[in-house]
């Protein structure tokens, strides 16, 4: 099951998204026509900056969070229809998109995906040969601080995260029809001093599916707890970047 989001909010924080963003963009080396999927939209802001500097791509895309998908409609209305479009999606099944892509790019969003098999496997069915894709996402190694924490307020081990290593995503790309050019971990460490910010940071990017069913004052607590129990104000990011290409 795919994961809601309150996107409102995850729209408000200064997130470290954005570099990540822009680095993901700069390795698609488009000419600027291309027809690009973005898997895991979000908000759309990552669309945004490509339409920004690339206003004749044409722009897909998708996420399985509703709320994230509206709040990219809402960033984008008044725009032509026709350079970008928004749909939830969940990318463990068939997309169910019409026509093919020159290109996809993917920020933040592949180590929410249990099944990276399925994942390029649909991604793969969608990309012209010869299609680019570069991405973003969490790593063997990401946010190990936050991760030891959530550990000690449960008292029990963390629920697993798809937080893979290099190899092992290599040779999946390669078994669903991609060449590889590039896959590497490259860390990206974000301190946040502000204790407030850094619960509304946790609360709303790390630990939702920790705080799903509890009441607010519960999860205020738990959230705390959680920050209390970092041993740095420091999410430790690391993240996992591909660049492949379509066989």
């Amino acid at each position: 099951m795919t994961r809601e989001w309150n996107a409102k909010v995850y729209d408000e924080l200064p997130l470290p998204h954005v570099a990540w963003g822009k680095r993901t963009i700069e390795r698609l080396h488009l000419a600027g026509t291309e027809r690009v999927l973005d898997a895991g939209c979000g908000t759309g802001r990552d669309a945004e900056e490509l339409l920004r500097r690339f206003p004749d791509v044409e722009l897909v895309g998708i996420d399985g969070s509703a709320q994230m998908v509206e709040q990219a409609r809402e960033r984008f209305a008044g725009r032509p229809a026709e350079r970008a479009s928004f749909h939830v999606r969940d990318l463990e099944q068939p997309l169910d998109l019409d026509g093919s892509f020159d290109a996809a790019m993917s920020v933040a969003c592949f180590h929410w995906i249990a099944d990276h098999d399925a994942l390029f496997a649909n991604l793969a069915e969608v990309m012209r040969p010869g299609a680019r894709l570069a991405s973003d996402s969490g790593g063997e190694g990401n946010i190990a601080i936050v991760e030891a924490a959530i550990s000690d307020v449960r008292g029990v081990p963390n629920e697993p995260k798809s937080f893979v290593g290099p190899e092992e995503t290599r040779e999946r790309l390669e078994r669903h029809g991609f060449d590889v050019e590039r896959v590497e971990l490259r860390p990206s460490p974000v301190r946040i001093d502000d204790p407030a910010t850094m619960e509304r940071y946790l609360a709303t990017i790390c630990l939702g599916g920790y705080l799903d069913g509890m009441t607010d004052d519960a999860a205020r607590d738990f959230t705390r707890a959680v920050r209390e129990a970092m041993s740095e104000p420091v999410l430790d990011y690391v993240r996992l970047e591909i660049d492949a290409l379509r066989r």
